[in-house]
């Protein structure tokens, strides 16, 4: 049984790694995808996860497919495709460490994933207590029906949803399509980690108070709002705060945003009631516990900043403490 499904792109992030004697730039590929991320994030703190995806039948498919298994996520709902490759962004990183994404996914296998496919890997005897999805799946058919269609059943059956709206230009006809499908996933939220960038796109202001409000007053019971170096706000019921980053010396910001949530998805999945079975794990949290959950993500997020890579710069929970 999974604690934590997540459901999105699996990827090869073909990350620039400076020059070679010639001047040309050198690049490696990592494996990436916020969703995936999130799921190895997770898992390497000690959660149980899976994932739902597709992938091509090619080199980079197998090597993904291996490395998920390897970081002991489970596969059973990861699809391989004869008909599209692998997904591929190239990402360029610049001296302070932002990313800049190009991509090629015309169509791209992991668009590609159906809503019988994405409804079997959930429809199992033993539910997951969080399911969490990404905005990238909503670009493209079959995947935008595929997420909605696990999203519903998720919350037809008490799955609590977890939602990331993550702005790639590049992925987009325009921006008013992006806000419109970023948006349609609101009222489904349970938890919403969205980046300030993202927040004015989905609320038209940048006041985080009010924005957070407005992000409650479409459903959201958990909003979380990421600051980068500045820390994190987070809004639950009556309770509001702005907590802290770790200060850190940045090799590459790729992945620590899904590094962050995958270690707030894994404290919040380890609050299941053995004795009380109705409650939902969101039921009852405390400041004091919201407080511990971000202080403990944002040190994994910084350990991620740290290092290159996306999932190989993830910490272990020994790392930690």
């Amino acid at each position: 049984m999974a604690d934590i499904v997540t459901l999105g792109e699996l990827l090869i992030d073909l990350t620039e790694k400076g020059k070679d004697e010639n001047g040309n730039s050198k690049f490696i590929a990592y494996p990436g995808g916020a969703p995936a991320n999130v799921a190895v994030a997770a898992s390497r703190l000690g959660a149980k996860t899976r994932f739902i995806g597709k992938v091509g039948n090619d080199a980079f498919g197998h090597f993904l497919t291996d490395v998920m298994k390897e970081q002991e996520v489970d596969v059973g709902g990861l699809y391989q495709t004869d008909d599209q490759h692998t997904t591929m962004a190239i990402v360029t990183v610049n001296e302070d460490g932002d990313r800049e994404f190009s991509f090629y996914r015309s169509p791209g296998a992991d668009t590609q994933l159906t809503s019988e496919e994405s409804v079997r890997a959930l429809d199992i005897d033993e539910k997951p207590a969080i399911i969490h999805v990404g905005s990238l799946s909503l670009t493209d058919q079959p995947a935008r029906t595929a997420c909605y269609d696990a999203v519903k059943f998720a919350r037809d059956n008490g799955i609590i949803v977890s939602y990331d709206p993550n702005y790639r230009k590049a992925l987009w006809g325009s921006e008013e399509e992006a806000v419109q499908m970023m948006k349609s996933l609101l009222p489904y939220a349970d938890i919403l980690k969205v980046a300030n960038e993202e927040m004015v796109l989905l609320t038209g202001t940048d006041d985080i108070d009010d924005a957070a409000k407005i992000l409650q007053d479409q459903g959201v019971k958990l909003v979380i709002i990421t600051l980068g170096g500045e820390g994190v706000y987070v809004r639950y019921g009556d309770i509001a705060e702005r907590i802290p980053g770790v200060k850190t010396t940045v090799v590459d910001t790729n992945g620590a945003g899904d590094t962050f949530l995958g270690a707030m998805l894994a404290k919040l999945a380890f609050r299941k009631y053995e004795d009380r079975p109705e409650e939902s794990i969101l039921d009852g949290i405390t400041e004091e516990e919201l407080r511990s959950y971000v202080m403990y993500a944002n040190r994994a997020a910084a350990l991620t900043c740290s290092r290159p890579g996306a999932i190989p710069a993830m910490p272990t929970a020994g790392e930690l403490g």
